[in-house]
């Protein structure tokens, strides 16, 4: 009888341990067939609202500094569309919070206003907040 029971029990333990590594199979694939939005979002370059032939003017002009910068922005900002524009004015932001912080919070408040929830550009928003204040 007591060899019966502990066969019973190899038996549930074995269809347990199954059953759990059906289901950790099953999250690890959802896992990874889930889009890569993080790379894009990290970086901006994945989001959706500039045209290709002006990303490089776009390195170039970060790269040369704030005001080389700003005057890019305001030179192609009617190409720019959101969610790509929101983040382009929060790296300007970024750039100008030291020489220019009041034109820096102008900037983020019409941002912050424009940008909902929703938008893969929101977490950028809140993180910046905490510099800038609400």
């Amino acid at each position: 009888m007591t060899k019966a029971i502990w066969v019973l029990i190899l038996v549930v333990a074995a269809y347990v341990g199954y059953r759990l590594f059906q289901q950790w199979d099953q999250a690890r694939l959802e896992h990874e067939s889930r889009p890569r939005q993080s790379a894009a979002v990290e970086t901006g370059e994945g989001l959706a609202g500039m045209p290709a032939q002006l990303e490089l003017s776009y390195r170039e002009a970060r790269s040369r500094g704030p005001a080389a910068f700003q005057d890019w922005f305001s030179q192609n900002e009617r190409y720019l569309a959101d969610p790509r524009k929101a983040w382009i004015e929060i790296e300007l932001c970024k750039a100008l919070i030291r020489e220019n912080p009041a034109a820096a919070k102008k900037l983020y408040a019409t941002v912050k206003e424009r940008v909902a929830s929703s938008s893969p550009v929101y977490p950028k928003v809140k993180e910046l907040e905490k510099v800038l204040g609400p």
